[in-house]
Protein backbone atom coordinates (compact mmCIF):
# COMPACT_ATOMS: atom_id res chain seq x y z
CA UNK A 1 0.00 0.00 0.00
CA UNK A 2 1.59 3.52 -0.85
CA UNK A 3 2.01 5.92 1.50
CA UNK A 4 -0.17 8.74 1.81
CA UNK A 5 1.76 12.30 0.81
CA UNK A 6 1.36 15.40 3.29
CA UNK A 7 0.08 18.22 1.88
CA UNK A 8 2.85 20.21 3.85
CA UNK A 9 6.33 18.86 4.90
CA UNK A 10 7.66 19.64 8.33
CA UNK A 11 10.91 18.19 7.27
CA UNK A 12 13.87 20.64 6.39
CA UNK A 13 14.21 21.11 1.97
CA UNK A 14 16.77 18.20 1.06
CA UNK A 15 15.33 15.40 3.37
CA UNK A 16 12.08 16.34 1.85
CA UNK A 17 13.31 16.08 -1.83
CA UNK A 18 15.09 12.79 -0.68
CA UNK A 19 11.53 11.62 0.00
CA UNK A 20 10.05 12.77 -2.70
CA UNK A 21 12.35 11.11 -5.11
CA UNK A 22 12.14 7.82 -3.01
CA UNK A 23 8.62 7.80 -3.71
CA UNK A 24 8.44 8.36 -6.95
CA UNK A 25 11.01 5.80 -7.54
CA UNK A 26 13.62 8.77 -9.21
CA UNK A 27 16.98 9.56 -9.30
CA UNK A 28 19.38 12.47 -9.58
CA UNK A 29 19.66 12.06 -13.25
CA UNK A 30 16.16 11.11 -13.94
CA UNK A 31 14.95 14.07 -11.83
CA UNK A 32 17.79 15.94 -13.42
CA UNK A 33 16.06 15.31 -16.80
CA UNK A 34 13.15 16.29 -15.72
CA UNK A 35 13.75 20.09 -14.45
CA UNK A 36 16.84 20.99 -16.37
CA UNK A 37 18.99 20.63 -12.97
CA UNK A 38 21.95 18.97 -12.90
CA UNK A 39 22.27 15.69 -11.13
CA UNK A 40 25.20 16.83 -9.21
CA UNK A 41 23.11 20.66 -7.95
CA UNK A 42 20.27 18.11 -7.02
CA UNK A 43 22.51 16.00 -4.88
CA UNK A 44 24.04 19.14 -3.42
CA UNK A 45 20.43 20.19 -2.11
CA UNK A 46 19.52 16.88 -0.70
CA UNK A 47 22.77 17.15 1.64
CA UNK A 48 22.17 20.44 2.55
CA UNK A 49 25.70 21.33 0.59
CA UNK A 50 23.54 24.53 -1.38
CA UNK A 51 20.90 26.84 -0.17
CA UNK A 52 17.39 26.24 -0.97
CA UNK A 53 17.08 27.55 -4.35
CA UNK A 54 14.66 30.29 -5.51
CA UNK A 55 10.80 29.29 -5.95
CA UNK A 56 10.81 29.44 -9.40
CA UNK A 57 13.30 25.99 -8.97
CA UNK A 58 11.49 24.87 -6.15
CA UNK A 59 8.24 25.09 -8.18
CA UNK A 60 9.84 22.91 -10.62
CA UNK A 61 10.97 20.47 -8.62
CA UNK A 62 7.46 20.81 -7.11
CA UNK A 63 5.82 19.46 -10.60
CA UNK A 64 8.24 17.00 -11.46
CA UNK A 65 8.39 15.30 -7.82
CA UNK A 66 3.87 15.53 -7.67
CA UNK A 67 3.66 18.11 -5.28
CA UNK A 68 2.76 21.84 -4.82
CA UNK A 69 5.75 24.03 -3.99
CA UNK A 70 4.10 24.79 -0.97
CA UNK A 71 4.58 21.40 0.31
CA UNK A 72 8.29 22.45 0.73
CA UNK A 73 8.46 24.22 4.77
CA UNK A 74 11.00 26.78 3.37
CA UNK A 75 8.34 27.95 0.44
CA UNK A 76 5.83 28.86 2.75
CA UNK A 77 8.34 30.49 5.10
CA UNK A 78 9.36 32.99 2.34
CA UNK A 79 5.86 33.58 1.14
CA UNK A 80 5.14 34.73 5.06
CA UNK A 81 7.96 36.50 5.41
CA UNK A 82 7.52 38.40 2.45
CA UNK A 83 4.30 39.29 3.78
CA UNK A 84 5.37 40.20 6.90
CA UNK A 85 7.65 42.78 5.23
CA UNK A 86 4.50 44.78 3.75
CA UNK A 87 2.93 44.56 7.34
CA UNK A 88 4.92 45.82 9.87
CA UNK A 89 1.93 46.36 12.44
CA UNK A 90 1.71 42.44 12.25
CA UNK A 91 4.98 42.14 12.51
CA UNK A 92 5.20 44.00 15.85
CA UNK A 93 1.56 42.09 16.58
CA UNK A 94 2.67 38.53 16.64
CA UNK A 95 6.52 39.45 18.46
CA UNK A 96 4.67 41.02 21.44
CA UNK A 97 2.66 37.80 21.22
CA UNK A 98 5.52 35.38 21.36
CA UNK A 99 7.32 37.30 24.07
Amino acid sequence: MPRRKRRFSEEPFGPTVAKLMDDKGVTYRGLGAETGLSAGYLNHLVHGNRPVPSDDVVERLGRSLGVEPEHFLEYRIRKITTQLERMPELVDRLYRRLG
